[in-house]
């Protein structure tokens, strides 16, 4: 089956929800406010001033594309070939996206940096990450310490190097978590210096640290394989499902296996089952969840607990046993 041509992608996804069930199926739409509306369908589906989101399921996003593949069960290929079906019988204006660079808003700054990264190395290391891979980072620029916060910043980069996007995260004991204003999440925290085929997706910046972390208490080298983090499970409304994902994909053309290491949740096993739905005629796509624990890192967190209950109590408990993984 020919893949379709990411330019004919990025127009499909132009076509946002509203537009979309106002031209096919206007009697889905139960006004509730202004520029608001729910599904008569899925009455917790709502969508205001453009953006749906299903309560329900916790899915969400813009485009009709998306709606058509997470919500209906469209396959990818074919709901993308209807809309563009749809333009060509009957044009539809297409909201056009406001450029930043001519608005002037949501413009991409980082935060400002701290003399030392020493409580973001404190923070990371009692979150079990490997000192190295830590050091590793920050070295690159890639994690830092903010200032007045203090806070943990993640940063991606684009194609020419530059940073366009950061996640927060605070070191303290008041639990925060975020993104800088103007972050685009197609360059969300990712690793790909490596040549390998496959390419492991998570839904944090900790998670992929954690992970790199096991690959290297399993004697693997962990900078051989592609790692992308999300930015969450949330749909991005502007850059397309999943946009870190989708442009890993495109910059890493010999990738062949996707491997999703989404948390143990409701969000996480929705979230995975739309990116297989969207990618599984184009690639292999490996559902590997942690085996226990609510994420990643606090599956991380359980084996560095047993190890070091192991080197205190001899080997003779039993621990959790971890399949076998690439």
């Amino acid at each position: 089956m020919a893949k379709l041509a990411d330019e004919m992608i990025q127009k499909a996804r132009q076509l946002d929800l509203l537009t979309y069930l106002q031209l096919q199926q206007p009697w889905e739409l139960v006004p509730i406010g202004p520029n608001r509306y729910r599904m008569r369908t899925h009455d917790s589906l709502k969508i205001d001033h453009g953006k749906w989101y299903w309560w329900s399921r916790s899915i969400g996003g813009r485009s009709a594309l998306d709606y058509l593949v997470a919500v209906e069960g469209g396959e990818f290929r074919k709901a993308a070939l209807h809309i563009l079906e749809l333009e060509r019988i009957q044009p539809i204006e297409m909201p056009q996206k406001k450029l930043q660079e001519e608005k002037g808003e949501n413009s991409f700054c980082l935060p400002m940096r701290a003399n030392s990264n020493r409580r973001v190395q404190a923070y990371l290391m009692q979150r079990g990450i490997d000192r190295d891979i830590i050091d590793y980072f920050v070295s690159k620029g890639l994690i830092y310490e903010s200032y007045p916060h203090h806070n943990t910043v993640f940063v991606g980069l684009s194609e020419s190097g530059e940073p366009a996007y950061a996640a927060l995260r605070s070191t303290g004991t008041k639990r925060f978590a975020g993104e800088a204003a103007g972050s685009r999440k197609a360059y969300a925290f990712s690793f790909s210096e490596g040549k390998s085929t496959t390419v492991h997706v998570f839904e944090s910046a900790i998670d992929l640290l954690s992970y790199a972390t096991l690959q290297k208490m399993r004697g693997a080298d962990w900078k051989a394989e592609h790692y992308v983090s999300l930015g969450g499970c949330c749909f991005s409304v502007e850059e397309g499902l999943p946009p870190s994902l989708t442009h890993m994909l495109h910059e890493k053309q010999n990738i062949q296996v996707i491997k999703l290491h989404l948390d143990n949740d409701n969000a996480g096993r929705t979230y995975t089952q739309a990116i297989i739905e969207i990618f599984q005629n184009d690639y292999q796509v490996i559902n590997a969840p942690p085996p226990c624990g609510k994420d990643v890192n606090d599956y991380l967190m359980m084996k560095l607990k047993q190890i070091e209950e192991r080197s205190q109590n001899g080997a003779g408990k039993n621990f959790i046993h971890e399949p076998q993984r690439a």
